[in-house]
């Protein structure tokens, strides 16, 4: 490493690396940051100072007074030394100026240069466009971190939380924190959980969300709550997805399912007119989780291209083609998408991309994809089918499907038939998006607000044997749906009083009525097949509290991560967060998990049981 006299000088400024332009020509200033690149021009030596608000030029001019040594000690500066200066703001020469920068009409004609603190050269090109990986910028997450592009996303979080302050403030929120470490309970995925020193063989549980905390709340008469929370899943991760995220907890008293939705609708215009200067439309679309799953496949559609799944069912009821009629005479489902000529425009469908999307949505369970091109018969003057199946389809099934789906020369269709209507969802509502992309159907400009409502309350899982909760167990049933519940009737049937917001086919925000009273919650927790003793080990607590005069409530939590990736136009959280986990929930900076001397097990009362070789025990 090169060593460089550092001086004393503890760099502070009198403005930032953004800020300079023409008003202040003539003035001295001071500016401290980062050496972002060097351009030596023989006679003159420029630097592109960067700080965190912008890049302003530095010039050292041997033919200036006072230049000479300063541009002597240039000579030396290299890309990430952190350096002051003090010199005069000057105007650039007009066909020098750079438009791409706020400060691109000036640059400042440095006197003194003192260096702060030298650099060895970084492991990637420190830039907005940098090619590294994402591994090695994970691993250098504080370099990465000095990107202009990572820096505006965490500024964009900054003035997302900002802005959901002041709105929930104004409207007589209390922000009050809750306890991260807490008691284990079964809310969905699995809990990482803390031993216990002082109290051995016990464990705390990282809280999953402050759902139980936020309701006592409402018990002890808060009557509106918020928290940016911090919450943590042990759960298998993807790109929108981390092991430990933030969420914008919400909980209100003397509410409906209308006033939620009054308060967060104006909650997201206040926030997306401060941080995107956008005036967004509210309030937004609903659509019930019935028919997003008929429509869309998904419970989180995103509408912003039209591509609807039609159901075939009724054209096929009678086919003499079995592999569509043996699925409905099971009471499956024939349902598909259409593809209208005008959304193809280049992509040409042929029979190796056909086979390319049925191997797509068989991962999703399908068994395959029968594929029509809808061309005209020029001896008939007639519409007809282009389709390995088509010799199997009678003239009246080809009629009904062009005339019922209103299909047009060049249109594609593309159909699912399944006994298992979740399959069929899961492959078009997957295949839908994957097109999408493919077709660049997304008008990536727009920004798609809807609320999905009437989820159901319960589901049966096969594996253990009994029903659990969609949601989670203070999900309160909609309220035709109450003596169900208590009776123990269709209980596969139930809504719950519970509602997603969803935004660009990512689900943002959700949240549900929660159940206050002491019966209702008591026969949730009969359908979920919990007994009594059960319930007092996990629950006692919040189920004592409820008798003791619990007022109706209901909440929502927003996703912070995944509001401010979509608000910054990324689509991987990691972008957005200051020092984020890789898939395999590690750090690669500070490379954890680790392990721990055993000291420190010792403390703990814990020992690792390691595996054996093959065949013995572990």
């Amino acid at each position: 490493m090169q060593k460089e006299s550092v001086t004393d000088n503890r760099g502070q400024r009198t403005h930032t690396c953004g800020e300079l332009n023409k008003t202040n020509e003539g003035k001295t200033v001071v500016l401290s940051g980062w050496v972002a690149k060097r351009r030596d021009h023989g006679g003159l030596i420029f630097i592109d100072l960067r700080d965190r608000y912008g890049i302003t030029q530095l010039v050292f001019d041997p033919g200036t007074s006072g230049s000479h040594e300063s541009k002597k000690n240039a000579e030396s500066i290299r890309s990430e030394y952190v350096i002051s200066v003090s010199g005069t703001v000057r105007a650039r020469p007009e066909e020098m100026v750079n438009p791409k920068i706020s400060t691109g009409e000036i640059e400042v004609e440095v006197k003194e240069l003192h260096l702060l603190s030298s650099a060895i050269t970084p492991p990637f090109v420190i830039d907005e466009n940098t090619d590294a990986g994402e591994a090695l910028r994970l691993k250098y997450r504080y370099l990465d971190l000095r990107r202009p592009n990572i820096q505006k996303n965490l500024i964009l979080r900054h003035e997302v939380y900002q802005a959901v302050r002041t709105y929930l403030n104004d409207n007589k929120f209390l922000e009050i924190e809750t306890p991260i470490l807490f008691k284990s309970t079964p809310e969905g995925a699995r809990d990482y959980l803390v031993p216990s020193r002082v109290n051995p063989g016990t464990f705390y549980a990282l809280v999953q969300s402050p759902q139980i905390m936020k309701q006592l709340l409402m018990v002890a008469g808060f009557d509106r709550y918020f928290q940016i929370a911090r919450c943590f899943r042990d759960e298998d991760l993807r790109a929108d997805r981390q092991p430990e995220f933030s969420q914008i907890d919400i909980e209100l008293s003397f509410i409906d399912q209308e006033g939620m939705f009054q308060i967060i609708e104006g909650l997201t215009k206040d926030v997306f007119a401060k941080v995107k200067e956008m005036d967004i439309t509210i309030p937004f679309p609903r659509m019930t989780y019935a028919d997003a799953m008929e429509i869309y496949g998904v419970d989180k559609p995103d509408t912003r291209f039209d591509l609807k799944i039609l159901s075939a069912n009724e054209i096929f009821r009678s086919s003499e083609f079995k592999a569509f009629r043996s699925v409905l005479d099971t009471g499956g489902s024939v349902r598909g998408l259409k593809v209208s000529s005008s959304q193809v425009k280049d992509f040409s469908f042929s029979r190796k991309e056909f086979d390319e999307l049925t191997k797509y949505v068989q991962q999703f369970g399908a068994k395959g994809l029968a594929w029509m091109k809808v061309e005209m018969d020029q001896t008939k003057n007639q519409l007809d089918l282009n389709s390995p199946i088509a010799k199997f389809l009678s003239d009246e099934e080809k009629k009904n499907i062009i005339s019922q789906w209103g299909l047009a020369h060049g249109d594609i269709v593309l159909l699912v038939a399944d006994t298992s209507y979740d399959i069929s969802c899961a492959s078009l509502g997957n295949l839908r998006n994957h097109l999408a992309k493919k077709l660049n159907l997304v008008d990536e400009s727009l920004f798609n607000f809807l609320w999905v409502t009437d989820f159901p309350l319960l589901q049966y899982d096969h594996d253990s044997k009994r029903y659990v909760a969609c949601h989670h167990p203070f999900t309160s049933p909609a309220k035709e749906h109450e003596d169900d519940l208590k009776k123990g009737n269709n209980l596969d049937k139930i809504n719950a009083a519970a509602y997603d917001l969803v935004l660009n086919g990512f689900e943002i925000a959700g949240g549900s009525l929660r159940i206050f009273r002491q019966d209702i919650q008591e026969s949730m927790f009969q359908a979920l097949g919990f007994t009594k003793d059960e319930v007092a080990k996990k629950f006692g607590f919040f189920v004592d509290a409820l008798k003791y005069g619990t007022p109706p409530h209901g909440g929502i939590a927003f996703g912070v991560d995944r509001l401010v990736m979509l608000l910054a136009g990324t689509d991987a959280i990691r972008e957005v967060m200051a020092f984020p986990k890789t898939q395999k929930a590690t750090c690669l900076m500070s490379e954890c998990p680790s392990t721990v001397a055993p000291e420190q097990l010792a403390e703990l009362s814990l020992s690792i049981l390691k595996k054996q070789q093959e065949g013995s025990n572990t």
